[in-house]
């Protein structure tokens, strides 16, 4: 038997380190060549490291959520032959024993769900048994998280039995709708105390009506920022920190915009496919921006220098199962309404399914967001750092307004936009903005250059 150790390998780019986000595979499994083992995050985007032999896994060399260098050992595995490590399988099995072993991604994920279910319920009789000579340490934990020992289990008393209590341990009772009859009483007599009734809230004990509402929760639960979570929150920061945001909204009737679009997924829906709202918004930024090359522009504040592109690599914020991420349509301005709602439709699923190329995830001039029928009214965006603005789209409603001097019901939009003031002026922006406005409500016009 021989060790074989795979290693993180230099993904390009100059990437130095790497976060890892996922275990594929645990402490004794047994793997086949090209499965995965782990996935690794850098700044631009997940990668699989799959496995090049068959074996029998003896080490992981990091935990969920730490940073690993390139070139660092990642996984060991026990394998038929010589393997690639010149030690015996032995000497290195019993390595990772004789140093703090990084916890296993089956460790964390046990303290996590131990964690859970501490908050949310007591652990079955059943499960996890000990045996009376193997009884397990016992562990101290945070107050906060720990549930209170469930009181003791108090018959009801007779009707019209009166439980002995203070004024004040009756009206929180009654505010936490708790029944006084059901509360263990620890004190002379069986008097209730306050804690008394904190312990039997804490328990989770029977309340007035059945109704839980009113029972005071205890529960925390710690959630590790790692893998894009924590892009997200780094990339908010910096984006915050370095851009001196100010916001612009505007009102837009897309009445007719509405219509045109209804009419064409009519026409050519079953041949073309559908169409949103979003390539018609791609599009008229597409040409806005020909007036305001400013704005199609990336802000390098390091080196001074401000660099405007013809091209038109348009961000389309895209909410995905583990958070806000925001692949690239390249080119937006060379596409047509269908081949931009077919590329918006592909980079919004690669970025839910992970599937999506380096290329695809970084390089944006300016970035499209919107949170359809959850638009709300305003949004203040915040800018995809280094570009110096981004356009955000909020929720189309139907209002009466005022036309021709006559009230009629019209389909209405905000568009809510941030930009970087260091870069963008306040009135490049507002006429920036205008531009959009006007192509939106005159359809027609986004067909002509």
């Amino acid at each position: 038997m021989g060790i074989y150790v795979i290693r993180v390998p230099d993904i390009g780019e100059g990437i130095a380190e790497v976060e890892l986000v996922a275990w594929h595979v645990a402490l004794g499994e047994n793997v086949k060549e090209d499965q995965p083992v782990a996935d690794v995050m850098t700044d631009k985007a997940t990668v699989e490291i799959p496995c090049h032999v068959h074996g029998k896994v003896i080490a992981l060399g990091a935990a969920v959520g730490q940073m690993i260098s390139v070139g660092a050992e990642l996984i060991r595995l026990e394998v038929e032959g010589e393997g690639n490590v010149k030690e015996d399988a032995a000497a290195a099995a019993s390595a990772p024993a004789a140093a703090p072993a990084a916890p296993t991604a089956t460790a964390t994920q046990t303290v996590a769900v131990t964690a859970q279910a501490e908050v949310k319920s007591e652990v079955k009789p059943s499960e996890n048994p000990v045996k009376p000579a193997e009884k397990a340490p016992k562990k101290e934990s945070n107050p906060a998280t720990r549930p209170a020992a469930r009181a003791p289990v108090a018959q009801a008393r007779k009707e019209g039995e009166r439980p002995l209590a203070s004024p004040s341990v009756r009206r929180r009772a009654l505010d936490m709708g708790v029944d006084l009859r059901l509360v263990h009483g620890s004190g002379p007599a069986g008097q209730i105390s306050h804690a008394d009734l904190e312990a039997f809230a804490a328990g989770q004990g029977p309340v007035l009506g059945g109704n839980p509402q009113y029972v005071e929760r205890h529960g925390e639960e710690a959630i590790p920022v790692i893998g894009l979570r924590r892009k997200i929150a780094q990339k908010m920061q910096e984006a915050k920190r370095r851009i001196p945001h100010f916001s612009y909204v505007e009102e837009v009737d897309v009445t007719e915009l509405e219509q045109l679009r209804q009419q064409l997924n009519k026409i050519h829906g079953a041949t073309r496919g559908k169409l949103t709202l979003l390539p018609f918004l791609a599009r008229a930024m597409v040409l806005a921006l020909r007036q305001f090359p400013q704005i199609n522009a990336r802000y390098d504040d390091d080196a001074g220098v401000v660099t405007r592109f013809e091209a038109v690599h348009l961000g389309v914020a895209a909410q995905t199962d583990g958070g806000l991420m925001v692949p690239v349509l390249r080119h937006a301005e060379s596409l047509d309404l269908w081949a931009s709602a077919a590329g918006i439709a592909r980079v919004a699923e690669g970025a839910k399914t992970g599937k999506l190329g380096r290329d695809e995830l970084t390089g944006s001039t300016i970035t499209l967001t919107s949170l359809g029928a959850l638009g709300g009214i305003v949004s203040t965006p915040v800018i995809n750092h280094p570009e110096v603005a981004i356009v955000g789209v909020n929720r189309m409603v139907e209002r009466p307004m005022l036309k021709n001097g006559q009230v009629v019901a019209r389909q209405l939009m905000n568009l809510s936009s941030s930009f970087d003031h260091r870069v963008v002026d306040g009135m490049d922006a507002a006429q920036f903005i205008q531009a959009i406005r006007a192509l939106l409500e005159t359809p027609a016009l986004l067909f002509v250059d």
